[in-house]
């Protein structure tokens, strides 16, 4: 039987997501590659080659790939570093395009163990949490072509919160002081 979804996702290498994530239409036909995933989805490299249908008016990158490249990964590194007790999506973006992309284009993204920590200490009683990431979009010689910064959306599910409270011991009762 196939089986689609997160539980599938968790059993598939990173390596085999990869090449999953190559095929996905957005990516397919804009020319983004993803080229590295790191098998504890701490790091992602991505990468976007100069082709003639991804080219804009002027004859270099079109930006709407160039953001296309940036916009999944943190929320995807994120969603599986974190688990399925929460929820996480990208709130707001912004791109400043420093110059033209003319070749290649290529961006990584970290993801720190700190910054996980932070994050779930924010949501543990589930409380939102809006972490900004940033990524930097590189020619092959490392010269910047554009910064993206992300704000994402990160919350605990209240199911994985009220489960996390059945197993507690109640707290003590605090007796009234006027009844006695």
């Amino acid at each position: 039987m196939l089986e689609f979804g997160w539980r599938a996702m968790r059993q598939m290498s990173s390596g085999v997501i990869r090449r999953l994530i190559n095929y996905w239409p957005p990516f397919l036909f804009s020319g983004i590659r993803v080229i590295a995933v790191t098998d504890d989805w701490r790091r992602v490299e991505a990468e976007l080659r100069l082709r003639w249908w991804n080219r804009n008016a002027v004859g270099t990158m079109f930006g709407g790939s160039l953001f296309a490249m940036t916009d999944p990964f943190y929320p995807l590194m994120l969603q599986h570093n974190l688990g399925r007790d929460y929820t996480v999506w990208t709130k707001s973006a912004a791109v400043e395009f420093l110059s033209p992309g003319r070749t290649v284009a290529r961006v990584s993204f970290l993801l720190s163990a700190e910054v996980l920590n932070e994050i779930r200490a924010a949501t543990e009683v589930g409380e939102k949490c809006e972490p900004e990431f940033s990524g930097v979009i590189s020619d092959p010689e490392g010269r910047p072509i554009a910064k993206v910064y992300l704000t994402l959306h990160v919350r605990r599910s209240l199911t994985a919160n009220h489960a996390r409270s059945a197993r507690r011991p109640p707290p003590e009762k605090i007796q009234d002081r006027a009844a006695v």
